[in-house]
């Protein structure tokens, strides 16, 4: 893992204060201190011009004002600083939870979006959130690992998609909205099902992975099919996944599979990064009233109960499943709606749980070694 070690150009009198007040500016997502952080890679001062450098751990392109606008009315109480000019980048670097794993060319870390259940919405989940992830700034990918109901074409809206094999040995992804795609649906005809036993499609998922020719992804996300039996427990140990999301609704029969969910990542060491709760209430559209057809908090008592954040709650909402179905995903179709911050919410705090997840690893392999 490769260490970016900051370049400080300025004397001490000056730095002191600088660093001290860029500490004192936490991360909303990493819950710390810009430089305690390791964000702070360059600090230089032209005239009363302070040059600031930033790298983000986890994409958060959509804050990169607000963040500047902050830090710079922090700085300007110092009398040897008139202006600020800062330059914000975000690189995640190379992780894997299972590290028996090879990784994958040219994809950085794997997320695997799973649930307990089918009818969870984990499908609409997985595509918008690699697509907020995009509109945050990262480079996305997504797998589509439902063998026997793969959704993913159709809502990306690119069903007639046909992989190419330019050198007879690597498939060509499909692009839509700015993210490259791969699904079995897309070798299959109209209404063509792939009727393979768990071992037979585990294994095509696994040539499917391994034998598409991703570009430089940031994230690759994996729909994974619902439920927790052989082929689940098979990519699990098969990819190198870096962590996982569980998506639930909030009602039990929901909840007690999501509970599975969790217990199958436990056992085979993959950090669950959070929960993300669909269809958690319903906004009547004449008068705002807020119901909850499906209970309430289920996804954070699932969260508390294991200890792992709720990433965010998503209401009951027919423009999602329009968007899904016409394949204009609700982050792409209305950028500026409730739904897309929530999603891009999302998309930050779960970028965020991986980077600390990656902290959490380096210093548990250091104490190993240490012993």
């Amino acid at each position: 893992m490769s260490i970016s070690y900051p370049d400080y150009q300025l004397d001490a009198q000056l730095l002191t204060p600088v660093l001290a007040i860029l500490d004192a500016h936490q991360d909303p997502y990493l819950k710390q201190g810009l430089v305690t952080a390791g964000c702070v890679v360059k600090l230089a001062i032209e005239g009363k011009r302070l040059l600031l450098g930033l790298v983000y751990p986890y994409p958060c392109m959509t804050q990169y004002r607000d963040t500047v606008m902050a830090i710079t009315n922090k700085l300007a109480v110092l009398d040897a600083i008139d202006e600020v000019e800062c330059e914000i980048d975000f690189q995640p670097r190379v992780y894997s939870a299972i590290t028996s794993v090879s990784p994958i060319a040219n994809v950085k870390q794997v997320i695997a979006i799973a649930s307990g259940k089918g009818g969870v919405g984990k499908s609409t989940t997985a595509v918008n959130l690699a697509l907020a992830l995009k509109a945050e700034g990262a480079e996305v990918g997504i797998l589509d690992a439902d063998i026997y109901g793969p959704s993913i074409p159709l809502m990306l809206g690119i069903p007639h998609f046909r992989p190419q094999s330019p050198d007879g040995k690597m498939m060509t992804a499909a692009s839509a909205h700015g993210i490259s795609a791969q699904s079995i649906g897309f070798m299959l005809g109209d209404g063509e099902a792939a009727v393979w036993r768990g071992p037979m499609a585990a294994g095509a998922l696994v040539q499917l992975l391994n034998e598409t020719q991703w570009p430089e992804l940031d994230y690759l996300i994996i729909d994974m099919p619902p439920g927790t039996g052989d082929i689940q427990l098979t990519l699990s140990q098969k990819f190198p996944v870096s962590g996982a999301v569980i998506v639930t609704t909030p009602q039990d029969i929901a909840l007690a599979d999501a509970q599975k969910g969790i217990t199958m990542f436990n056992k085979v060491q993959i950090p669950v990064l959070g929960i993300v709760e669909n269809m958690s209430f319903h906004l009547c559209p004449e008068c705002g009233h807020k119901e909850h057809p499906f209970g309430t908090h289920g996804g954070s008592k699932i969260a508390e109960r294991y200890n792992v954040p709720l990433l965010g709650a998503l209401p009951l909402n027919i423009n999602i499943r329009e968007s899904m179905d016409n394949g204009a995903p609700s982050v792409v179709k209305e950028p500026d709606s409730e739904v897309s911050g929530i999603y891009r919410e999302i998309a930050r705090k779960l970028g965020a749980q991986l980077a600390l997840q990656q902290v959490k690893s380096t210093v548990s392999i250091s104490i190993s070694d240490d012993e």
